[in-house]
């Protein structure tokens, strides 16, 4: 049995939130990964002395599973947020239709041997930098393309991100997710010459003995469903603790105190 318990963050009988770990879908899982809707599922409907994370859904318009609001993939860590009704699921669909949800990760990438931007490889850039192109997405590779142009097809693909801090091989960024598109960050930081730690489909040199890759998504702000008037907010340190992410840690408690929890 696996415990997941200790990585609910918030739950209510409309939604609930996790901290996902690196090899679980949280729709459609395929063969060899951990399908997080059921294991959820099965968590929520077992007595717990946590009583207020099993508070039933309202008769009538619960869900059969926890349904995902959005997508976060298979190699990815980090908040996810599952909605319990039917009313909950389009009420987040729509926030995070309408980019009105809050989205902040923490990603670990290789040094770039050349400095495309002019901005990466100064150990003092800490300033916001906006990354705009326009994303193709290829569904027979599963993968997306960054264009700095628009084109038929291309969506438009917004995020923020700045240098927490580096390491002897690696940056650690943050960054803010404005659109969603599909592998947005993945695919918008390799068109800059950037490639997340363990990402072979888009550029890295070497895959993560762990199977995942070091993109977490630390942080979610988003409308309660049910009182559009409260914010909910959850945050989420890396599921795996090596010394990559302890590092990373120590850099943003050092640089942003406020946003390192």
């Amino acid at each position: 049995m696996i415990d997941i318990t200790p990585r609910i963050l918030y739950c209510d009988p409309h939604c609930v939130v996790v901290n996902k770990i690196a090899g679980e879908a949280v729709e459609n899982a395929g063969k060899g990964m951990i399908d997080l809707p059921r294991l959820l599922a099965e968590e929520l409907a077992r007595p717990s002395s946590m009583d207020r994370q099993h508070w039933p859904p309202p008769a009538g318009d619960a869900l059969a599973l926890p349904t995902a609001a959005h997508r976060l993939d298979v190699p990815v860590s980090g908040c996810v947020v599952f909605a319990r009704t039917k009313n909950a699921l389009g009420k987040l669909n729509e926030a995070f239709a309408k980019n009105a949800v809050e989205r902040m990760y923490w990603v670990i990438v290789e040094i770039p041997d050349n400095d495309k931007a002019g901005l990466w490889l100064d150990s003092a850039a800490s300033q916001s930098v906006e990354l705009v192109h326009w994303i193709e997405f290829n569904p027979r590779k599963n993968k997306s393309i960054a264009h700095n142009e628009p084109g038929p097809g291309r969506k438009k693909a917004i995020l923020r991100c700045r240098q927490i801090g580096r390491g002897r091989d690696y940056l650690f960024l943050a960054v803010e997710l404005v659109t969603g598109r599909h592998h947005q960050i993945r695919a918008q930081l390799q068109r800059m010459g950037l490639h997340v730690k363990g990402d072979l489909k888009y550029g890295s040199r070497r895959s993560e003995k762990s199977g995942g890759i070091r993109l977490h998504a630390r942080s979610l702000a988003f409308p309660n469903p049910t009182d559009s008037s409260q914010t909910i907010n959850v945050q989420a340190a890396p599921p795996l603790k090596d010394n990559l992410w302890l590092a990373f840690e120590e850099a943003a408690q050092s640089t942003y105190p406020a946003e390192s929890g």
